[in-house]
């Protein structure tokens, strides 16, 4: 062992004591707030909260405790775990200036994306999203949607290749993820990652699809990083990472390397491009509508104040792919193994699709925005997946300054007491859980925990509506709430629908046989079997 290995083993084994000793002996002001016991003195209770099957567990808690409890983090520091409409409201709107971003999620995305809208927070970040927020305006992708329709009918063609000779079975997420990488690749980047006819392996495209399962295996030691990164200059700890014997670490360091390249390439392009005058925008992929070539007119056109540097434009082009990817294709490889397990709905989907999409001859035409979007059933199908499986189940926030956290119902504390509101203090974490809240039969009903897209063609329950769920979308938390708030919603949402708008009138999608478990991770994802983290989702496909 070197003699910086052995200083930084015996600085972290300070650390821990420490922490542990302090842990012990101080108090904090939620001791009187029930929760489940430390399973562990270094880890408390996040093997489990965080875990790849944490999904059984959290609902068990959530069952046991309602909709704020006490767990314990890291170094059996107390943390608080949340669902409760008001407190949501708290974190995500009333006082976001209260419940930042957690410094975890920060450091992770700042070290392996850089500056950009994921890893930035107040001053920043608002002046990121002041820049961006025009680009995801339902005017910006009404001009952009015929770009997808051409990205999926190429898809379409490339699945019936494959099926045409008879039922196939297919690796439908790597399709769904190929499909969301080209579009946000030509409408938010104006770059083609994949022609989708041919198989072409790209490093980037690889990088992306790996980043979220890799940060999943390092989900504890990453609960480190904000102390690590204050430690030394940059290429100090460069060099100690790449030291490190762990090949998650070392993926998660070719990862970063390879985004970094390509958003570089990207920006230097557009940007070249760009001094050349729209013309030359004109023949690039996009026509010059996409969202990387917009904001960069926009950056140069803007204010001294507003204009953002070139290395946060730069960290854009990562941040929005790894942001839109994942999310919506994982989210369209759930709604197609929903599809395939309830062969009624898509039945019932497929008729309203070809209906809508009948050109009056007996032929099928593309959809315009408007068209795909106002499909009721369509829509509904999106909306219940969405809501009873986000793909992101889970988000935490620091207190950055002590406050009170307001309840809509009280809760019992240890000493018998009724407490209207909790005190939190700076520094403590509290985890929200999305999947609770979009999922409580206090507030959707009974059936809350069944997949029926029909709750979404009936009136809402009163009880949803007067709890005031803070979540931007539909009563849901799955896009968040606040200021912090998923900014491409609208962007997905047409994605997955013009994808099922193609796939669902050309193909009959059907299971395999074969166990598909979804694995709890930053964003979820599929696998054969409960054991194998490969990312992948079998179906039966076979051309109508």
């Amino acid at each position: 062992m070197t003699p910086l290995q052995q200083l930084l083993g015996g600085a972290f084994v300070l650390f821990v004591l420490w922490r542990f000793t302090r842990s012990l002996f101080v108090k904090s002001p939620v001791d009187n707030i029930p929760g489940p016991q430390t399973d562990s003195y270094l880890t408390g209770n996040m093997k489990n909260i965080l875990g790849p099957d944490r999904w059984a567990y959290e609902k068990a808690l959530v069952q046991q405790y309602g909709r704020l409890f006490k767990f314990y983090g890291l170094f059996n520091a107390k943390w608080l775990y949340t669902y409760d409409p008001r407190a949501l409201h708290s974190i995500f709107v009333k006082d976001q200036d209260v419940f930042e971003e957690n410094d975890v999620l920060l450091a992770s995305f700042m070290t392996t994306l850089g500056p950009g809208l994921l890893a930035t927070v107040e001053q920043q970040h608002r002046r990121q999203r002041k820049m961006l927020n025009p680009l995801f305006s339902a005017k910006h992708l009404r001009e952009m949607t015929p770009i997808f329709n051409g990205i999926i009918n190429r898809l379409q063609e490339a699945i019936a290749t494959r099926v045409k000779s008879g039922t196939q079975e297919i690796d439908v997420l790597g399709w769904m993820g190929r499909t969301a990488l080209e579009l946000i690749g030509q409408g938010g980047l104006g770059h083609s990652f994949d022609p989708l006819t041919e198989d072409v392996a790209d490093e980037f495209a690889d990088a992306v699809k790996a980043y979220f399962p890799v940060l999943q295996q390092l989900e504890l030691p990453r609960l480190l990083l904000p102390k690590l990164v204050k430690i030394g200059p940059a290429w100090l700890r460069r060099k100690v990472v790449e030291m490190l014997p762990y090949a998650p670490l070392q993926r998660i360091l070719q990862i970063s390397n390879a985004l970094h390249d390509r958003s570089l390439k990207i920006y230097n392009e557009k940007k070249e491009a760009l001094a050349k005058g729209d013309e030359a925008l004109k023949q690039q992929v996009g026509e010059g509508k996409d969202i990387m070539s917009v904001l960069l007119r926009a950056n140069l056109a803007a204010s001294e104040d507003d204009r953002l540097p070139d290395e946060e434009v730069i960290a854009q082009v990562s941040t929005l792919v790894l942001a839109a990817m994942d999310t919506t294709s994982n989210a369209l490889a759930r709604i197609l193994h929903l599809l395939s397990e309830n062969q009624h709905v898509q039945q019932k989907l497929r008729e309203e699709l070809i209906r809508a999409r009948d050109d009056g001859t007996g032929k099928l035409r593309d959809l315009d925005y408007d068209e795909v979007m106002e499909l009721p059933y369509l829509d509904a199908v999106c909306r219940e997946t969405l809501r009873r499986y986000p793909p992101v189940s889970v988000l935490l926030r620091e207190v950055r300054k002590d406050a009170l956290l307001p309840l809509s119902q009280p809760i019992r504390g240890l000493d018998g007491q009724l407490m209207h509101s909790v005190p939190v203090t700076k520094g403590m974490r509290v985890l929200t859980d999305i999947i609770a809240s979009n999922c409580s039969p206090e507030l959707w009903g009974p059936d809350a925990d069944e997949w029926r897209p029909e709750r979404w063609l009936e009136p809402l329950p009163k009880a949803l509506e007067d709890a005031h769920v803070p979540g931007v979308y539909s009563h849901l938390m799955t896009f968040i709430g606040g200021a912090r708030a998923c900014i491409g919603f609208k962007f997905s949402q047409l994605e997955m629908k013009v994808v099922l708008a193609a796939l669902l009138a050309a193909f009959k999608f059907e299971p395999t046989g074969k166990p598909v478990h979804w694995n709890a991770a930053g964003v979820a994802y599929p696998s054969v079997g409960k054991h194998s983290r490969k990312p992948e989702m079998p179906l039966k496909v076979t051309l109508l």
